[in-house]
């Protein structure tokens, strides 16, 4: 059984969703951002509590078919774009469409209708955030960051970052306080 659960975006959430799990006696197959793999099934008492020990530590245990397949789509492109930087060249909407067995054009109208923006614009979002990070750390210059993240040029990604943020990677690099967005809200 697998369950999909909303606000798993980095490793510790995977640890924390781990420990809920095993505090409860429930055993697992497989734990990745944004699902668990379940051994067997969940009687409605076991699913409700483990809802509500979830929700304690900020996830949300989803139900239906459409959140499901949001908070796929945006597992997937959070963990490609933060977590896997060097295999970034993909094309997204094949591989989404086989990762969840359905057409790209549905995808798209789901996201887009439960989001209120398109998967691309989400992707967008999710790349510019990686590039303030990097850009943060101050240990790789913008033409790097370009070639990590898959961009197709250094003004490539200058002129996706300033569409996003209204400031170039440079001056944004100069900020003294670099103000960035949790991945979980974009």
């Amino acid at each position: 059984m697998r369950l999909q659960i909303k606000n798993m975006v980095c490793p510790r959430c995977l640890s924390s969703v781990r420990a809920v799990l095993d505090d409860s006696g429930i055993k697992y197959k497989n734990i990745e951002l944004g699902s668990v793999e379940l051994i067997g099934t969940l009687s409605e008492s076991e699913r409700n509590e483990l809802e509500r020990k979830l929700e304690l530590q900020g996830f949300e245990l989803l139900s239906s078919e459409e959140s499901q397949v949001v908070n796929a789509i945006k597992s997937f492109i959070i963990s490609k774009v933060h977590y896997n930087e060097k295999d970034f060249q993909v094309n997204l909407s094949t591989e989404l469409s086989n990762l969840l067995r359905k057409e790209y054009s549905i995808l798209s109208k789901t996201f887009s209708h439960t989001e209120g923006i398109t998967i691309e614009q989400f992707l967008l979002h999710q790349r510019v955030e990686k590039v303030k990070e990097l850009l943060s750390y101050e240990q790789k210059n913008i033409s790097e960051i370009a070639i990590d993240l898959g961009y197709s040029s250094t003004a490539h990604l200058s002129s996706q970052f300033k569409k996003i943020t209204g400031m170039t990677p440079t001056a944004f690099k100069k900020l003294a306080v670099k103000p960035r967005i949790s991945i979980d809200k974009i």
